[in-house]
């Protein structure tokens, strides 16, 4: 146990329940378009940055690095197609995803926007959305809680069930209170300590290779001609490639395109957004290289994903390692708070108020209801990160992404570039990707094939069978789709 990296983690925790209090004393008043969206006023950095964090969990700091750290650079096609999606959902995705959901009825969330794309009076995408938002996200947020509880239990020595139920609190804590802007705020914080982090780590431990006595890519060659080599098998490429195609589809991320405050900020954004994350992936990957190199092969390191952690502790002193550790949590936390708040709106926004309270809701019943999800999700998540059965944070990561990409990156992509895609093309495509993702996942996993692709391959068909053989869209709804394309700011 380090009293200095006890400290510093308590100091970090207390920084960000600080934030919460701050927007909740600051935007109590804002209504549900203010707790959910942050009233579309954020800036550049702060989208562009919370978008980063909210994606890249705790793995990209715990399980890239030991995938790399145990089997070589065979590993990095995950981080590859990771950075390829995130790159081209900014460039492609997030203009128009801005400009649609404000001509949309300035709809504040996916499943809204969804809904009012096809100016549909049906609750039926609303409704699907919800019910895959909850269950996806519970299983998301699970992986971020997990974390923490590895993190606390490897650096203080605490049951890690205990830390858990510690890190749950302190998340539900600055979500319940301040909402989208709390969550963002905090985001853009732990971006830059992730970053900072990864930068860092991997600088200092190449310079002490020799004082390590470590032998450096001559003892990674000896035990192991294949760590240098990228080729891996066919479906360890396609499939890791799959994986960009959930940006496309992620709630928690896309709905920072709405967020922005205009057209011209979006540009700065993408820039900032897509620059973070390259690095990001890179530095993870170096983690993994120079800690084999730094630490030599150690199956206890690899089988708790602790080479980041391991080699910061025996690097820096206390308080700078507290500090650098800080990073872990920053990824987990800004990653559920993230999923949580997608969760709640799209309980609130789109099952809440229009079906149970038929849209008779005020903002502050819509503001506690959201409040209520969050905490609700957050318990079951817990219980779900504590159990022993649960699986490991990445495979936990893996599903909730897969079902997200599959159900809503294609329908999402048609309904911003196809003026002929319907309203029960979009209600198939989710259905359906949703569906086969689960089903390959459950039945057909044993073929190597990461589920998201075909799920979103069946889904994009779908979608695209049932929009041709339905009906066209209304004159109105092709109005829309014009106006939408057309927009500009005021």
């Amino acid at each position: 146990m380090n009293i200095a990296e006890i400290i510093v983690f308590i100091v970090y925790l207390i920084f960000m329940v600080g934030i919460g209090i701050y927007f909740f004393a600051k935007s109590k008043n804002a209504g549900e378009k203010g707790y959910f969206l942050g009233g579309r006023a954020m800036g550049p950095w702060v989208s562009a940055l919370s978008a980063g964090a909210s994606d890249m969990s705790a793995w990209v700091l715990m399980g890239l690095p030991a995938s790399i750290y145990a089997m070589g650079l065979g590993q990095i096609w995950i981080a590859v197609g990771l950075g390829i999606g995130y790159a081209l959902s900014w460039i492609y995705e997030a203009p128009r995803l801005r400009r649609f959901s404000i001509v949309a009825n300035d709809s504040i969330t996916i499943p809204q926007y969804l809904t009012n794309r096809f100016l549909s009076k049906s609750k039926a995408v609303q409704i699907i959305c919800a019910v895959i938002f909850l269950f996806a996200y519970t299983i998301y947020a699970a992986s971020s809680i997990k974390a923490c509880g590895t993190l606390f239990h490897t650096v203080i020595g605490i049951d890690a069930n205990v830390a858990m139920y510690v890190a749950g609190i302190i998340i539900i804590s600055y979500t319940f209170l301040g909402g989208f802007s709390a969550v963002c705020w905090t985001d853009f914080f732990q971006g830059l300590l992730m970053l900072g982090a990864l930068l860092i780590a991997p600088i200092f431990a190449v310079f002490m290779l020799d004082t390590a006595g470590a032998s450096g890519a001559a003892q990674i060659a000896s035990e192991t001609a294949n760590f240098w080599n990228p080729v891996a098998s066919w479906q360890d490429i396609v499939s890791g490639l799959a994986w960009g195609i959930g940006y496309f589809g992620m709630p928690h991320i896309i709905i920072r395109f709405m967020s922005v405050e205009s057209q011209k900020s979006l540009k700065k954004s993408a820039v900032i957004g897509i620059s973070w994350t390259v690095l990001i992936l890179i530095f993870a990957t170096v983690v993994g290289i120079v800690g084999r190199m730094f630490l030599g092969f150690d199956e206890e390191i690899s089988a708790n994903s602790t080479v980041f952690l391991t080699m910061v502790r025996r690097i820096f002193p206390g308080v700078i390692s507290g500090l650098l550790l800080s990073a872990i949590l920053a990824a987990a936390m800004s990653t559920a708070d993230s999923q949580l708040l997608a969760a709640a709106s799209a309980f609130a926004s789109d099952v809440y108020k229009p079906v149970f309270r038929k849209n008779q809701a005020t903002d502050k019943e819509m503001l506690w209801a959201g409040r209520y999800v969050v905490l609700v999700i957050a318990v079951i998540a817990v219980v779900i990160a504590s159990n022993p059965k649960a699986g490991s944070i990445m495979s936990l990561v893996s599903n909730a992404w897969g079902v997200f990409g599959a159900a809503f990156g294609p329908v999402i992509m048609l309904s911003l570039f196809w003026k002929r895609f319907s309203f029960s093309g979009a209600v198939a495509g989710i259905v359906v990707g949703a569906a086969v993702d689960v089903l390959w996942l459950a039945f057909l996993s044993g073929t190597g094939v990461y589920e998201i692709l075909p799920g979103a391959v069946a889904g994009l068909i779908a979608a695209v069978v049932v929009s041709l053989c339905s009906k066209a869209p209304e004159k109105d709804v092709e109005e829309l789709f014009d106006r939408a394309v057309a927009y500009t700011e005021e």
